[in-house]
């Protein structure tokens, strides 16, 4: 096969910054101390709380692909009665300690922000169920940054969880405590190596 000059010239640099892009995201992990998770729990009908998931991980890889950890053992709502109640009724973790979140997600060819839909499963309380969520994506250097650009509803019944709201409810001797809660997130990977 005989290449022109521009040709190979074109190829070239086409390998080149595929192989650069291609390295920028190889083995990015989740940036814990600049991400969060956070949902909204809403007690008495108008009382709204954030409880926020304080350790995870995650990586990303060079072909989009998403998985972040979350323990659920690190809920905090503020208050530590709460949070051990969360943790022993609600999310049940002696059984189930972790949620986890993957999905496949487009990445930038370069620096900058972009929209995009992305559809993932969610395995919560032992049952894998499928997401969708519109993400704000920036990519800066080696770090790329993924945002909601709306809640998540995550409802308790979806995931086997209305037993536990009712527990905690009756422990708390409250008249009503929501059975669906709107999830944001900021996610920060970064290149391993950096």
């Amino acid at each position: 096969m005989i290449f022109s000059r521009n040709k190979l010239s074109s190829f070239l640099l086409t390998l080149v910054l595929a192989m650069a892009l291609s390295t920028a995201y190889a083995d990015s992990l989740l940036d814990e101390s600049h991400s969060s998770i956070s949902f909204v729990s809403v007690k008495k009908g108008t009382v709204a709380e954030v409880n926020i998931i304080k350790k995870m991980s995650g990586t990303l890889s060079d072909k989009g692909e998403l998985k972040v950890v979350l323990d659920l053992t690190s809920v905090d709502s503020k208050i530590v009665v709460r949070d051990e109640r969360m943790v022993k009724h609600l999310f049940e973790t002696d059984k189930f300690a972790t949620a986890t979140i993957t999905a496949t997600i487009e990445l930038p060819t370069e620096e900058g922000m972009s929209k995009l839909s992305a559809e993932g499963t969610l395995d919560l309380h032992g049952v894998s169920k499928p997401i969708k969520v519109d993400v704000m994506v920036v990519k800066t250097g080696d770090k790329l940054l993924a945002t909601s650009l709306s809640p998540i509803i995550i409802k308790a019944e979806d995931f086997g969880m209305v037993k536990g709201v009712a527990m905690l409810q009756a422990l708390a001797k409250l008249p009503s405590i929501a059975t669906a809660v709107p999830v944001n997130f900021v996610l920060v990977f970064a290149n391993k190596d950096k």
